[in-house]
């Protein structure tokens, strides 16, 4: 007896059938914008991003919202800001930690998280970088991602400032 063949379901984007894969739930995983917003100039459209990479995108936006940011959902976001100005020891990264995993709790339901881990190599330098281990609910698959933080102003990358009385060249 030869086996059916793979249930299709519409594309919305395209308005075509494609194939599902097995244990497949895009439903869940979502789709949405690319984020920042990208345009594509040959269809006139924007950007969307689809299952892990629309995951991965609203962790970014989780942990880069301070929260009370969103109008309409002042808890939204996670409070790594407040971190920005204590002392790198292993009671901050605990915290760091704990704000991630709570953050993540609250908002982004189609993971669990497997580990974090708080990368302090360059901490002197202003980078902090945090290294998120997940599990996604749906199609039990294990992704990772880092998240690079600085705390120095990103105009200023090298060297040090002007002195106001230098002349400019």
């Amino acid at each position: 007896m030869a086996k059916a063949p793979a249930k299709t379901a519409p594309d919305k984007a395209k308005g075509q059938a494609r194939d599902k894969t097995p244990g497949e739930s895009a439903g869940f995983l979502g789709r949405g914008w690319s984020f920042p917003p990208r345009f594509d100039p040959a269809k006139g459209e924007i950007t969307m991003v689809e299952r892990e990479a629309d995951i991965r995108e609203s962790l970014r936006i989780l942990f880069l919202t301070r929260k009370g940011e969103r109008v309409m959902h002042p808890n939204y976001g996670c409070a790594l800001h407040d971190l920005v100005f204590e002392p790198m020891n292993s009671q901050t990264a605990a915290a760091i930690d704990q704000t991630i995993r709570q953050a993540i709790l609250f908002y982004e339901p189609r993971i669990d998280v497997l580990s974090v881990d708080v990368q302090t190599q360059n901490f002197l330098e202003g980078r902090l970088s945090i290294q998120l281990d997940y599990r996604i609910r749906a199609t039990n698959t294990r992704q990772n991602v880092v998240f690079p933080f600085y705390i120095h102003e990103g105009t200023l990358l090298s060297g040090t400032p002007a002195d106001p009385g230098t002349p400019a060249r």
